[in-house]
C-alpha cells in the first residue's frame, strides 16, 4: 500500500478547495439551504461541469472521470470543509453506484452519463429510515427491513402487460407504501427505491427505478411547488415527494409516498428468475455500496471537522482574557490538542476505508468503481465511520464551547457543524451500533458475531425467512 497521495489527487484537492472558498462560505451556505431545492443549483452544475464531481468514481465509458473511492472521499472532504448542501452524497455514492453495480447496459447508458455530467441527481430511498441497515453499516441487510410484507414499508408488484393475463413473466411494476429521510429525495430525477416483494413464500427485497425529470430543470420553482403538492409529471401522479424540516438544513432530506407508482426492476433480465431479480444480488451491491458510501460520508465529517478546529484555534488566539488570549491558558491548549490527535485519527482510518474499497480495481477496468461486491476489508467502513462522527461531535461541541457567549447563539456558523454532527449520526449511525457491527464483521467475538449459519462470513446475505432463533442469537450476539 502506497500511503502517498499522486499528483492528480492533490489537484483534485486543491481545485475544489479553491473553488468553494470562493462560492460557498457560511452566509453562502445559509442562503443557499433556505432555497426550494436546498442547495446552490448554479455551484452544483459548474462543479460538475468544470470538475466532473458527481461522476468522479464513474468510468469514463459512461461520462465519468474514471477515479474511485478515494479520489470521491477526498473530493467529500473539501465539500465538508465548506459544509457544502448539495446532492453529491445521494448522486455520486448511493445511486450511481447501485446503478452501475446492479443495472442492465441499457440502464447504465442512458442514466449513468446524465448523472455523472450533473443534468440529473439522483438517490436511494429507503422505507423506515433505515438506510444504515440497507447499506450494512449497522446491522446485516439479509432481513425485511424494507416492509416485510407489512404496514409501513414499500411494496412492489408485477403487473402483467396491457392485454395479457397476469402473471410474474412480463409486465411492468407498481409500488406503494412510503420512505423517510432520503437524501435530497425531494429533487432527484432518478429515484432507487429498495421495495419488498414476492410475499410470504418468495419474500426478498429488490431495487427499482422511478423517474421523475419529466419536468425541465430550468423551472426550478414550478418543480418544488409540484412535488411539495404531489402534482407529478405524466405516469406519476401517485408521487409524493415533500421535503421535511431538519436540524441540519446542509443536508436536505424528504418523505417520498408511493401510491401505485410506476418502476423498473434495477437490473431487468440479469439474474431474474420467474419472480424478479436476484435478492442475494442487491443484499450484496448494498453492502458494497455502504463501504464507499460510508467512506465518503466520514471524509465529509473529517472535514467538517477540520475547518471547525482551523477556527476555533484562530478564535483562541484573538479573544483575550485576563489581558492574555485565552489560546495562551494551559487547559484550552490541552483541550485542542486532544481535538488535534482525535481529528488525525478519524482521517488516517477515512483514508484506510477509501483504499479498502476501491482496492479491487479501478473504474476503468471494472463494472464498479470500487472493484467487485465484498473487496473492501470487512468492519473497515463502518469503524471510519464512527470514528469520524465522533470526532466531528467532540471538535463541534468544544467549537460552541470555545468560542463562549457568542458560540451559543443559533446563528453562529459553530452551529453549521454542531447540526451536521448531530443529524449524521441520527442519520447513519448511532455509533456505538456502528462499532459493534465493525467488530462483528471483522470476527472479533468468539461464539458467533463474526460467522453465523455455519460458518458464513457476517454479512453474506441469508434467506429472508431464517429461523426466528438464529435472528435472536445474532441480536444477542451483536
Amino acid at each position: 500500500m502506497d500511503a502517498a497521495f499522486t499528483e492528480e489527487q492533490h489537484e483534485i484537492r486543491r481545485t475544489l478547495r479553491e473553488l468553494l472558498h470562493k462560492h460557498c462560505g457560511p452566509d453562502e451556505v445559509k442562503a443557499a439551504v433556505r432555497t426550494p431545492p436546498g442547495y446552490d443549483e448554479r455551484l452544483w452544475r459548474r462543479l460538475a461541469a468544470q470538475l466532473g464531481l458527481p461522476g468522479l468514481a464513474l468510468p469514463t465509458a459512461y461520462a465519468g472521470v474514471g477515479c474511485g473511492p478515494t479520489e470521491l472521499a477526498l473530493a467529500c472532504e473539501e465539500t465538508g470543509r465548506a459544509v457544502l448542501p448539495s446532492p453529491l452524497i445521494a448522486t455520486a455514492a448511493l445511486a450511481a453506484p447501485l446503478i452501475l453495480a446492479l443495472g442492465s447496459e441499457r440502464q447504465r447508458a442512458e442514466l449513468l452519463p446524465p448523472l455523472a455530467t450533473g443534468e440529473l441527481t439522483g438517490t436511494l430511498a429507503v422505507p423506515g429510515g433505515r438506510l444504515a441497515t440497507a447499506l450494512a453499516l449497522t446491522g446485516a441487510n439479509d432481513g425485511d427491513w424494507a416492509g416485510g410484507g407489512r404496514a409501513g414499508g414499500i411494496q412492489a408488484r408485477r403487473v402483467a402487460p396491457e392485454g395479457a393475463a397476469a402473471g410474474p413473466e412480463g409486465g411492468g411494476w407498481r409500488l406503494y407504501g412510503e420512505a423517510g429521510q432520503v437524501l435530497n429525495g425531494h429533487t432527484a430525477e432518478v429515484l432507487v427505491v429498495a421495495a419488498h416483494t414476492g410475499g410470504f413464500a418468495r419474500s426478498r427485497t429488490l431495487l427499482f427505478l422511478v423517474r421523475a425529470d419529466a419536468v425541465g430543470p430550468a423551472d426550478t420553482a414550478g418543480r418544488a411547488d409540484a412535488q411539495v403538492r404531489g402534482e407529478g409529471p405524466a405516469g406519476l401522479r401517485g408521487l409524493l415527494r415533500t421535503r421535511q424540516t431538519a436540524l441540519d438544513e446542509t443536508r436536505a432530506q424528504a418523505r417520498l409516498e408511493l401510491r401505485d407508482v410506476p418502476a423498473e426492476l434495477l437490473g431487468e433480465g440479469a439474474g431474474e428468475d420467474e419472480w424478479g431479480g436476484d435478492g442475494a444480488a442487491v443484499a450484496r451491491a448494498l453492502a458494497a455500496t455502504g463501504a464507499v458510501a460510508a467512506a465518503a460520508l466520514a471524509a465529509e465529517a473529517v472535514g467538517a471537522a477540520d475547518t471547525a478546529l482551523a477556527r476555533t484555534v484562530a478564535y483562541v488566539r484573538e479573544r483575550e482574557q485576563f489581558g492574555r488570549p485565552i489560546g495562551s491558558f494551559q487547559a484550552v491548549q490541552h483541550r485542542l490538542a486532544d481535538l488535534y490527535v482525535t481529528l488525525q485519527a478519524a482521517r488516517s482510518a477515512v483514508y484506510y476505508a477509501a483504499w479498502s474499497a476501491g482496492r479491487g480495481g479501478s473504474g476503468e477496468h471494472t463494472a464498479a468503481p470500487y472493484g467487485p461486491h465484498g473487496t473492501a476489508e470487512p468492519g473497515v467502513a463502518a469503524l471510519a465511520l464512527a470514528q469520524a462522527l465522533e470526532a466531528l461531535r467532540a471538535v463541534a461541541a468544544e467549537a460552541v464551547q470555545l468560542h463562549g457567549g457568542i458560540g451559543f447563539t443559533w446563528e453562529h456558523e459553530a452551529h453549521l457543524y454542531f447540526k451536521r454532527a448531530a443529524c449524521d449520526e441520527l442519520l447513519l449511525g448511532p455509533v456505538h451500533r456502528l462499532r459493534a457491527r465493525a467488530a462483528e464483521e471483522a470476527g472479533l467475538f468468539p461464539g458467533g458475531a463474526g460467522a453465523v449459519d455455519g460458518g458464513a462470513p457476517a454479512g453474506a446475505a441469508r434467506p429472508t425467512g431464517a429461523p426466528a432463533t438464529d435472528r435472536a442469537r445474532e441480536a444477542v450476539d451483536a
